[in-house]
């Protein structure tokens, strides 16, 4: 598997909360210098950063982001808007209470609206794994399975862990075969995207990696 392969999967992300226009510009333009499948930024950047990158590289933002308690009229409010100012991609945060409390229909109900307002963008389901049971996160595989998004989420990069290879290797047994996979979170280097993408990953949350290249290629290797 060739770097440019790995490249290619990943969602170039910077969600951190003091980001700057300037920061968010660098990243669009190291996106579509190494051909990411898209670059992840706040929804309040994304009007700016479309007209900036134009049809050049998918713009994907966050919704409910990143705790996912947000009401489901404000997180389908929150995606019209993203995609009233341009996003291509959505990645919402499900209610990790209402998982607790197993009020599934809800959760089901939820993403099944804001793929609703979504229509042919993607939707990537982020469950938080690093708060769930093994049992909570197999019920979430098969919830969003149902619930017609595209994608399930490990992580949001903002709680206590990210992306695992047992939690990819659960995805991968448990999801419905049109739903596909994303991780994110704590991919540190190459060697670890190249192990998510061969258990079936097909998308990472990552700005590490598009990093370490640029390092690279500025030292001369």
């Amino acid at each position: 598997m060739e770097n440019k392969d790995i490249f290619q999967t990943v969602d170039h992300t910077l969600l951190t909360q003091t980001a700057t226009w300037n920061d968010i510009k660098q990243i669009c333009d190291d996106a579509i210098q190494y051909q990411t499948a898209s670059v992840c930024i706040p929804p309040s950047f994304v009007k700016q950063a479309k007209e900036y990158v134009k049809d050049r590289m998918p713009i994907c933002t966050v919704i409910g982001f990143p705790n996912g308690y947000n009401t489901t009229s404000v997180k389908v409010f929150e995606t019209k808007d993203a995609i009233l100012n341009g996003a291509d991609e959505i990645d919402m945060v499900i209610n990790l209470g209402w998982v607790k409390e197993k009020e599934y229909g809800k959760i089901q109900e939820e993403i099944t609206k804001i793929k609703e307002e979504c229509g042919d963008k993607i939707l990537k389901v982020i469950i938080e794994t690093c708060l769930l049971t093994e049992a909570e996160k197999i019920k979430m595989c098969e919830i969003v399975s149902k619930s017609g998004a595209d994608y399930i989420k490990t992580s949001t990069g903002f709680s206590t862990a990210g992306a695992t290879v047992d939690d990819i290797k659960l995805f991968k047994e448990h999801v419905e075969k049109q739903v596909k996979i994303k991780a994110a979170g704590g991919i540190a280097s190459l060697e670890d995207a190249k192990e998510f993408v061969s258990l079936g990953a097909s998308r990472l949350g990552t700005s590490r990696i598009i990093k370490l290249a640029k390092n690279e290629n500025a030292s001369g290797y």
